[in-house]
């Protein structure tokens, strides 16, 4: 005879793996996770739903799942910074590129009811959000704004309550951040308001630089008219130094390529300084390489000062030259009268002296 279901625990979420992003999984490969069944309630939908809790690293803080899986995968974000799973950007940047409108209702009978309808489309493996929808202008600003490595630094501890109130008397051991918190708005968030892309103060500061301008980088040419180098970052190891060269040199004679797989940049230099204006002014938020957005800045100028004119120096001043070995007289051990006496030999030349025996 099967056991009846529980009324109580209708709705309830048991889950064996969270919905996390590579930021808040965290660098290290063999992460240990916790965890706790119906161990807090959703603070979405509020239902009880399967608690994961994990180091993300070595001198990081713990983490653990905020919300339930059923409301991870409706807005498709992560379980835990609730930032969207696909381009790593808060819900309101998304929604506001795509032209999402936000239907979510927040009542409890209406929510309990959409989460069951979302649950069954969930099941029959319908997508909940449509990025191929967007149109040509969305995908840009978000592939503008998109963070394409994970930043760690998310992860790091809170700051010391104690420190700030000056109390703090473990100094060096204490696992908590000696820092004194700023007072912005970014300081006061809510993870609902994140969760639903209303009034969200991150989004708003990323929408406000983008819409300013000054989500260009630094593509004011410099004063030092001698600056003919280009910076581009978001290099993946799809892109080569060819694929560079055939989009830069229709703006002018190219110097050298660099390209630096590991931090994901590269640095094209220009003969003239014509052509690196020109290549900056027709490249700036519209270049695409094999489907990467890449982003483009000046080249910085040469480093002026006392350590440049001592790197300066350097390299002018000729190589020391050694004479050769055969030239070289090797002074006679102790007691000897030249060094050609083999009866009286160094220490470390003696066979006796490391244990061994002499043949003789």
């Amino acid at each position: 005879m099967a056991a009846k279901a529980d009324p109580t625990k209708q709705g309830w979420e048991e889950s064996e793996f969270p919905i996390l992003c590579e930021t808040c999984l965290g660098n290290n490969p063999y992460v240990r996770m916790t965890k706790q069944v119906y161990g807090k309630e959703c603070k979405v939908c509020t239902r009880p739903f399967t608690v994961f809790r994990w180091m993300p690293g070595s001198g990081m803080r713990y983490k653990k799942t905020e919300i339930c899986q059923t409301c991870a995968k409706l807005k498709n974000v992560c379980q835990t910074c609730l930032l969207d799973l696909h381009y790593n950007l808060p819900v309101q940047v998304r929604d506001t590129a795509l032209g999402i409108a936000n239907d979510a209702p927040r009542s409890e009978i209406n929510r309990e009811y959409f989460a069951q309808n979302v649950e069954g489309r969930i099941t029959n493996g319908d997508s909940l959000i449509s990025y191929h929808k967007a149109d040509s202008a969305g995908k840009e600003l978000l592939k503008r704004l998109a963070r394409t490595e994970p930043y760690y630094k998310r992860n790091r501890p809170h700051i010391c309550s104690f420190f700030v109130k000056g109390t703090c008397k473990r100094g060096d051991e204490c696992p908590y951040r000696h820092e004194v918190p700023e007072e912005n708005e970014l300081s006061h968030q809510n993870i609902k308001d994140r969760y639903y892309g209303t009034n969200d103060p991150v989004a708003k500061k990323i929408l406000n630089r983008f819409k300013g301008g000054s989500s260009n980088n630094n593509v004011e040419p410099p004063e030092d008219k001698t600056i003919t180098s280009l910076f581009i970052t978001g290099i993946e190891e799809d892109i080569t130094e060819t694929d560079l060269r055939g989009h830069f040199y229709a703006f002018g004679e190219i110097k050298s390529v660099v390209v630096v797989h590991k931090s994901h940049c590269a640095f094209i230099n220009y003969a003239t300084r014509a052509a690196a204006e020109l290549a900056i002014d027709r490249s700036v938020n519209n270049l695409i390489l094999k489907g990467h957005p890449l982003r483009i800045a000046w080249g910085r100028p040469r480093p002026t000062g006392p350590k440049a004119e001592v790197q300066a120096t350097m390299q002018t001043t000729e190589p020391l030259v050694l004479p050769p070995l055969e030239s070289l007289e090797i002074p006679a051990p102790p007691g000897a009268e030249s060094s050609t006496d083999s009866n009286i030999v160094y220490p470390s030349q003696d066979p006796t002296y490391q244990g061994s025996v002499s043949k003789g």
